[in-house]
């Protein structure tokens, strides 16, 4: 990968980090928000919800915006909504006027990194495609981490207002760096120029809109569990008519028919599936080691640094380990290892060394930086290049779906938990996170069945061939990666 193609996948990972942090870090700033309000803190989660159903409604319609206007405009566009908005959010005087602020900033997240991704992916050669994506991948390891403890930091050290304001100077820079690094590229053909799919924008708001509404409420309290389930009905029955119409269109808001590759198939379903399970992560260890092992928020902030080490050690090796072993090898080990590692966590407790603590953690990270990689690859490794922008959205809205499956089923995990374990008669203080974890681990182990349905060398023409095992001629090229017939 060459310095040239460098940049803009630097440019494009910076605002992908500044999307995933602000798709999280007021959790921790809620208190403090809700009593500049006079409100309920958990009145304030409706802003973390008004923000991610922004996100889901206009990811779709991403691919659109930068055929018809060209990908350097719109991504400079949706930098200028989203540093703006930032500004807004920041400057809010009550709890309206921030949910209204926070679907602007959501709006313009979905516009910055799909686009942002798309012209990357388009101005990168399959054989660079591994290194490419590696840059865009360590913002979403890095960002759920550190939304913690950056947002008790502001909240203790300064006020909340500087969540948002934190953005504004990184949208300043970003747009001079948008006009002179990105190219502007777009489709001259008539898919180009063809008009919004209206009826297909409405259907897949409304579906994507109401299954992020009830994943939100199915991970809060069992009170709202009713209203989730209407939600979730809700959003099924409207997403199972998008698809009707997006199948049946002329000229449709999203091609589905590039589910048909094999690799891109596999890929967002596994990669659904471990997007889910790691999303639980973070929402679970912060409340095990403060209210299971007791320690302080700003101990267990530190510590969580941890996955993040493991994050970034590994790497430099994971693009070896791709072209070595093949994805298909590398996803089935590393889920297996992925669900290990969610069964070390469950063994945690208050004798536990705190170096053991840390290993587990940074192994963690290891593990969840070389799926991810490996995901984020593969899913575009057989996509023809007319098919970009629809893959992009389509792998776009599946990870913003997933991420909300994993916080709602690590809630429901810890609250199954409780009963669960005074059943099998298990004491302690970490019996609960235990049987949570034990719980998760299913979702890299199902991953581990996806993969399976891989051929060997799926995605050899991004890693080149896989060497043959001891004893074994070489594997011929083949085309299993791409459409069904």
């Amino acid at each position: 990968m060459t310095g040239r193609g460098r940049g803009p996948a630097l440019l494009v990972a910076g605002a992908f980090f500044m999307e995933n942090l602000d798709a999280t870090i007021i959790s921790t700033a809620a208190p403090d928000m809700a009593a500049s309000f006079g409100t309920r803190p958990e009145a304030v989660g409706v802003t973390m919800t008004a923000y991610l159903v922004a996100l889901a409604v206009f990811i779709p319609v991403s691919g659109w915006a930068a055929d018809r206007w060209g990908t350097r405009r719109v991504f400079a566009w949706a930098i200028a909504v989203f540093t703006v908005a930032s500004a807004l959010c920041a400057a809010a005087d009550g709890l309206t006027e921030l949910v209204l602020t926070r679907v602007l900033q959501g709006i313009g997240g979905a516009m910055m990194v799909p686009v942002g991704r798309l012209t990357v992916l388009r101005t990168t050669s399959k054989p660079d495609l591994l290194r490419a994506i590696a840059w865009l991948t360590w913002p979403g390891l890095l960002a759920p981490v550190l939304a913690p403890a950056l947002g008790g930091l502001f909240t203790t050290y300064a006020s909340w207002r500087w969540i948002f304001l934190v953005n504004v100077p990184l949208g300043v820079a970003a747009l001079p760096a948008t006009l002179w690094l990105l190219p502007d590229l777009r489709r001259e053909d008539g898919r180009g120029q063809r008009r919004l799919d209206l009826v297909g924008f409405v259907l897949a708001g409304t579906g994507l809109a109401a299954l992020v509404l009830g994943l939100e409420l199915l991970g809060g309290p069992p009170a709202g569990w009713g209203a989730a389930a209407l939600w979730l009905g809700a959003g099924l029955l409207a997403s199972g008519l998008a698809v009707r119409h997006l199948l049946r269109s002329r000229r449709p808001l999203l091609d589905l028919a590039t589910f048909r590759v094999v690799t891109f198939r596999v890929s967002n379903s596994g990669g659904a599936l471990f997007r889910a399970a790691i999303s639980a992560v973070p929402f679970l260890l912060p409340l095990m080691f403060q209210q299971a092992l007791g320690w302080s928020a700003a101990r267990a902030g530190l510590v969580l640094v941890s996955v993040f080490a493991g994050n970034i050690a590994v790497k430099p090796f994971t693009t070896p380990l791709l072209r070595r072993f093949g994805f298909r090898t590398v996803l089935v080990v590393n889920g297996a290892a992925t669900a290990v590692t969610f069964l070390l966590c469950g063994l945690l407790d208050p004798r536990t060394p705190l170096a053991l603590v840390v290993a587990a953690l940074f192994v963690s990270g290891v593990c969840r930086s070389v799926s991810l990689s490996a995901y984020a690859t593969i899913v575009f490794a057989d996509i023809e290049p007319e098919r970009t922008a629809d893959a992009n959205a389509l792998s776009s809205t599946v990870q913003q779906l997933a991420t909300g499956l994993g916080i709602a089923l690590a809630a429901l995990g810890l609250r199954a938990a409780g009963p669960l374990a005074s059943l099998l008669d298990l004491d302690g203080p970490t019996a609960a996170y235990a049987l949570a974890f034990g719980i998760l681990a299913v979702l890299p182990l199902a991953c581990v069945v996806e993969a399976l349905r891989l051929p060997r060398d799926a995605g050899a023409v991004v890693t080149g061939p896989v060497p043959p095992r001891a004893g074994r001629p070489a594997a011929p090229s083949s085309r299993s990666g791409r459409s069904a017939k």
